[in-house]
């Protein structure tokens, strides 16, 4: 989906920061998470001339450290599979979980090489007090263009908030990849899907 598609940079600004303890990532809420993490991804992006040029080694190691950590995965797979995560076997389903894992981190490796300042807003958190799933609204503020709404889906676990699922002009990531990926398991089957996410993968040099 173009829209979707085009719009993968702005992701890449919120999606993730390391903490040094789980007790850290704990005590702060899903709004601070979410902006800690913008400062941290957009410093480093600036301050990295070989990421700026494009050095494709070190744009992998930034979104593999600073993006993926901070996702839920099993229940990403599970939300993207639908119903066929459940018939899957546990071989399909630990091959998928690794394909489509590495798939986000070359989405959002291509990405960061297109960041060019764009200025994050954030939007006040609405949740009740305890609320262990919540959504953090945000804009991206492009200089001559409209400003694009991303919304993120995070739950609060035990190692603290994760993002589960992100919403870019009503589109979501969970949505997006759940319709692509039945289309092909209808067609072909799991293991079919499987294969394809890792040649694509193995292309990519992930």
């Amino acid at each position: 989906m173009k829209t979707f598609l085009g719009f993968l940079t702005s992701l890449v600004l919120s999606a993730g920061l390391v903490f040094s303890s789980g007790a850290a990532v704990a005590e702060i809420s899903a709004d601070e998470l979410v902006k800690r993490t913008a400062e941290d991804v957009m410093s480093t992006i600036k301050s990295d001339k070989d990421i700026q040029a494009g050095n494709q080694q070190k744009i992998f190691a930034l979104a593999e450290e600073k993006i993926l950590p901070n996702f839920d995965f099993d229940r990403v797979c599970r939300m993207v599979l639908g119903k066929n995560w459940k018939s899957a076997s546990p071989e399909q389903q630990a091959a998928f979980q690794k394909e489509f894992r590495s798939l986000l981190l070359r989405t959002y490796a291509t990405a960061l090489s297109k960041y060019k300042n764009q200025v994050i807003e954030y939007k006040p958190m609405r949740a009740e007090p305890g609320a262990k799933n919540v959504s953090v609204k945000t804009q991206i503020l492009q200089p001559g263009g409209q400003p694009i709404a991303v919304d993120y889906s995070l739950v609060k676990g035990d190692s603290g908030w994760k993002v589960y699922d992100i919403v870019i002009e009503s589109v979501s990531l969970v949505t997006n990849y759940r319709s692509q990926f039945s289309n092909e398991i209808r067609t072909n089957g799991l293991d079919s899907l499987n294969k394809k996410l890792a040649e694509k993968n193995k292309a990519a040099g992930v």
